[in-house]
């Protein structure tokens, strides 16, 4: 069993100095016409390659681009596609952070690749393995205004078509790893035949690369024995938001690669060092999959400060380095 760090997904693009305001300035002078929508591009390129470089800097051994150029994990997809639009703002589960909700209005149509663009860029500045992440069809549905009537299944299927050709030209373009967020199957279990569909449809344009499902903003141990049977190659859980996900995965196992959420990424405290290891001392032997990556439980960029968000990241290296000197 590897140990590897990872990022799980988004890196706070606004700092403390001057000049690591300049993505929030650009946004502004591009919404006041004062800048160009190139110039703005070339902001969001400049501080896409600051977030990589923070967390290559922290030890990392898997980043993401930091999601620089998301409002949010929601409408960065579906503002994109035809079919739709984003209405007002709801609040993205528990959490003091807002997404801009979709309206469908019609049959769902991808006018190009979403993701391909970012990804090529990112991987081509990083000097670390660049891991896409893509919202996952059953959670881009279900925070979703269906206005077009109609079932369920129908408009999750249509996202899930989307999402896969999304994985299709991820794949083409060299991505070796893509993380999949579905965190809206925690709070919806009686939903998991439809989102078990969804599954195996996008996992089916993997090709040799492969696919770890994340979830978080719940609790995912009434669903872990589902959920290890999903077609993928590998599961991400927040073990922040359960005292008995430890204990489930410890006597249930997993054969699958696995992203352990241990490092609070909504919370400014810095984890103990001593915790953490007595976790992970715990759970690595309960693990049969080819590597574990110990991560955030979710995306920092929303939730915690830069400055914070890299000490995390620095002390979950050291912590990591520390539990493979004693496997």
């Amino acid at each position: 069993m590897e140990l590897l760090t990872a990022s799980t997904g988004s890196y706070p693009r606004i700092g403390d100095l001057a000049e690591q305001q300049r993505h929030r300035q650009a946004y502004a002078g591009r919404e006041h016409g004062e800048i160009s929508e190139e110039e703005f591009e070339q902001v969001q390129d400049d501080v896409t390659r600051e977030a990589i470089r923070e967390q290559v800097k922290a030890g990392l051994d898997v980043v993401t681009d930091g999601q620089v150029r998301w409002h949010d994990p929601i409408s960065h997809f579906a503002k994109k596609l035809e079919g739709c639009e984003i209405n007002g703002l709801l609040r993205f589960f528990d959490t003091n952070f807002y997404f801009r909700q979709p309206v469908i209005h019609d049959k769902l149509v991808r006018r190009g690749s979403i993701l391909k663009r970012e990804f090529v860029f990112a991987k081509e500045v990083s000097s670390k393995p660049m891991k896409p992440v893509v919202t996952g069809p059953y959670t881009l549905a279900k925070l979703s205004i269906n206005q077009r009537g109609g079932h369920f299944r129908t408009l999750v299927d249509e996202f899930a078509e989307i999402i896969t050709q999304e994985i299709h030209d991820l794949v083409k373009a060299g991505a070796e790893l893509i993380q999949v967020d579905e965190p809206a199957i925690l709070k919806n279990p009686a939903d998991f035949q439809v989102f078990k569909e969804a599954v195996q449809k996008v996992v089916g344009a993997k090709g040799k690369s492969k696919i770890i499902l994340y979830t978080y903003f719940g609790d995912a141990a009434p669903l872990y024995s589902k959920l290890i049977e999903l077609p993928v190659d590998g599961l991400g859980l927040d073990f922040t938001y359960s005292q008995k996900l430890v204990d489930t995965v410890v006597i249930t196992g997993c054969d699958k690669e696995i992203g352990l959420g241990l490092i609070d990424g909504r919370n400014t405290k810095i984890e103990r060092e001593s915790e953490v290891l007595r976790i992970l001392e715990r759970v690595l032997p309960a693990l049969e999959g080819q590597r574990a990556y110990l991560n955030p439980s979710c995306g920092l960029g929303e939730y915690l400060p830069r400055e914070i968000a890299f000490k995390k990241l620095q002390n979950m290296v050291s912590i990591a380095r520390k539990a493979r000197e004693v496997a």
